[in-house]
């Protein structure tokens, strides 16, 4: 390989995602042989933070795979650049994306924008909120409305949907009104049902009118036996679904 070329591969995503997760490894490996946890307030738990927001941005630039593709490297990374998770879970899963870095997604493929990158939700926005399982769900969401699995993004609006609504309600010192007697969590259609008749949880109209029909295309894709949802069933409520999440994370404090 030519020095050029070796220059222009240090300048892919792939290379600098795999160099941001070598310098996190070091990073917790020095934090914990000088007793100092990433979850406290000490030089190397900053370092680790730098590094995660950086990692999320190159993950960003990578080239567009697969809906799956896209949601296990999602979850690899979100693992790796956890201050919680166990060191010998770290360095297992970082073998593992940096043979995926250097095969899968080695070659670049389409753009993103092709496959439904930002198609439902922007995902600039869910990075905004540093929770890694709304990236994934957001990814698989988006995903899969760009490769037409239409019952799929369904299930992932209703998913995501209810984790906003609970989000918020948390946030707020409300989840007492969305559990049941056991102290589960209520299901979407019960979640929307309080949503919109809890006086803390103020919503636009168009919120609230586009609530109901969510409700319905995701119990739908999610229960329904002989319904199977098609694109026009997505597009009607895509727009809506823009508006509900995002006024649902800002009540959550997550934007």
């Amino acid at each position: 390989m030519t020095r050029k070329a070796k220059a222009e591969t240090k300048l892919t995503p792939p290379y600098l995602l795999e160099q941001l997760v070598q310098r996190a490894m070091e990073v917790s490996r020095k934090a914990r042989k000088h007793r100092q946890k990433l979850t406290s307030d000490n030089f190397y738990s900053n370092k680790f933070v730098e590094l995660r927001a950086e990692g999320i941005n190159a993950f960003r630039d990578l080239s567009t795979q697969s809906p799956g593709d896209v949601s296990a490297m999602a979850e690899m990374i979100e693992a790796i650049f956890s201050p919680n998770t166990d060191q010998k879970k770290r360095a297992q899963i970082a073998q593992e994306l940096v043979v995926s870095l250097r095969t899968t997604w080695r070659n670049p493929t389409q753009p993103a924008t092709d496959v439904g990158h930002d198609s439902i939700f922007p995902l600039a926005i869910l990075t905004r909120t540093r929770r890694g399982y709304l990236m994934t769900i957001g990814r698989q969401m988006n995903g899969c409305f760009g490769a037409d699995w239409y019952d799929g993004c369904a299930v992932m609006m209703r998913r995501i949907l209810e984790i906003v609504i609970i989000e918020a309600f948390e946030h707020k010192g409300l989840s007492q009104k969305i559990k049941d007697k056991n102290g589960n969590y209520f299901y979407l259609s019960d979640l929307i049902g309080v949503a919109l008749a809890e006086p803390c949880m103020t919503l636009s109209r168009n919120a609230k009118s586009v609530l109901p029909q969510l409700r319905e295309i995701g119990n739908s894709s999610a229960h329904g036996r002989y319904f199977t949802a098609q694109k026009s069933d997505i597009e009607r409520v895509r727009h809506g679904c823009r508006i509900v999440i995002e006024e649902f994370l800002h009540h959550a404090g997550l934007l």
